[in-house]
């Protein structure tokens, strides 16, 4: 394959993956505010989003203060914030138009067509009560896109590329929104953690039902800290994240006769620290230093990739 093929179809899975992740971050941050809005601290909450999609600098110097109204525009129209949500299917179609041939029709229509209705829309389709309704288009089509990859797509390099960006972007994402909310874990935070707070962490990564599932307890911090970072049934979940990332690096190599390079290095060694890792120890180092860490090794990740497949 060539390598602007490679990094067509990387990016156009990543930044449509980033799309679906930021639209779950405003659902999860919207519900939030109208509670904390009776503790007088609606502000807070999308503070905290914008430094979980990493746009909090930008932002602040286009933005007088981070209001509702003025995070769901930066977070969905804004042309220069390059993580909002009609941007991001803008780059995402302009990568998947650049290789058509790779991508499968049903594919091609889940970006073309979210992208032509993204760009028709106006402020007032994500005010008020039409925000959740639009927020939830978002992540259809977002599944659309993957489910098509997954459903349509032959199981070869192409595949492997356009899973390595969707795996590589979520990873980012669910350290990013764990790490927002990392006070939550602190040991002498147990008493004062609110359970809507505990709820809100795991819906960010629509895993509520998830956690029922596998503790069937009542939450509890560090068991939630568990599911995201090393549970690997958790589709969201770092462990399950890298873990993919490692095996279609594997692949990939395998299919090139065997050449590997410095991104599967870390890949592998990534993996096998979340595969082996114990959530105790975690939390002994502190959730914040272990996320900010991975977060910064998840971005090393992507650039050596970029540097061993695409810029090589």
């Amino acid at each position: 394959m060539l390598s602007s093929t490679a990094d067509n179809l990387f990016w156009a899975a990543r930044y449509t993956e980033r799309a679906g992740n930021v639209a779950r971050g405003i659902g999860v941050a919207s519900r939030m505010a109208a509670v904390s809005a009776r503790l007088g601290d609606e502000v807070g909450e999308w503070r905290a989003l914008l430094t979980a999609t990493g746009g909090d600098g930008s932002f602040h110097r286009k933005y007088p203060a981070p209001s509702g109204d003025a995070v769901v525009h930066w977070l969905v129209f804004d042309h220069d914030n390059p993580s909002g949500i009609l941007p991001c299917f803008e780059a995402a179609r302009q990568n998947g138009r650049a290789v058509r041939t790779a991508l499968t029709v049903d594919m091609w229509e889940a970006l073309n067509d979210g992208w032509t209705h993204l760009r028709q829309l106006t402020p007032d389709a994500v005010e008020g009560e039409a925000l959740p309704e639009f927020l939830g288009w978002v992540r259809d089509r977002v599944t659309l896109f993957n489910g098509a990859a997954q459903e349509t797509m032959l199981r070869t390099e192409a595949w492997r590329f356009v899973r390595l960006g969707t795996m590589l972007e979520r990873a980012d994402n669910t350290a990013r929104l764990l790490d927002v909310r990392h006070q939550l874990f602190e040991p002498d935070a147990a008493e004062a953690v609110d359970y809507v707070q505990l709820q809100a962490v795991l819906r960010s990564v629509s895993a509520l039902r998830s956690y029922q599932w596998i503790y069937r307890d009542r939450l509890a911090a560090p068991k939630i800290a568990e599911l995201m970072i090393l549970r690997p049934e958790l589709p969201r979940g770092l462990a399950a994240c890298l873990g993919q990332v490692s095996a279609m690096l594997d692949a990939i190599a395998e299919g090139q006769g065997g050449r590997r390079g410095e991104c599967h290095r870390q890949a592998g060694l990534l993996a096998a620290e979340l595969r082996y890792g114990r959530i105790d120890d975690i939390l002994a180092e502190g959730l914040h230093a272990f996320l900010t860490r991975t977060i910064a090794r998840t971005a090393e990740l992507g650039a050596a990739i970029e540097d061993f497949y695409i810029r090589h």
